[in-house]
């Protein structure tokens, strides 16, 4: 698929972006090469996966085992209430707001 310099022109507009002479014969060059690339790989077909080896393809089972902890997380905190973390208060707030 060929790309115009109108194509760079109205993308580069469509994305805000400034676009020299320079800049967009090397991107009509470069965006063309892509869309050849991926015109070839619609050509792909299913056939080639089917051709694989079986055995090639085989995958582990995805099983989910959590990591144990050496220690709980209540042995770990220094203070822990109703299965939080409990932590002081700072002492701005102990004051209250009417506080000078």
């Amino acid at each position: 698929m060929r790309v115009t310099r109108t194509d760079i022109e109205k993308v580069a507009a469509l994305a805000e972006l400034g676009v020299d002479d320079a800049s967009a014969a090397e991107l009509q060059r470069q965006l063309t090469r892509i869309l050849d690339y991926v015109a070839q790989l619609s050509e792909v077909t299913d056939d080639a996966t089917s051709a694989v080896d079986e055995r090639a393809a085989r995958l582990r089972r995805d099983v989910v085992d959590p990591d144990p902890l050496s220690r709980t997380p209540k042995e770990m905190a220094p203070a822990f209430k109703d299965g939080l973390f409990t932590v002081p208060r700072l002492g701005e707030l102990d004051r209250g707001e009417d506080a000078p």
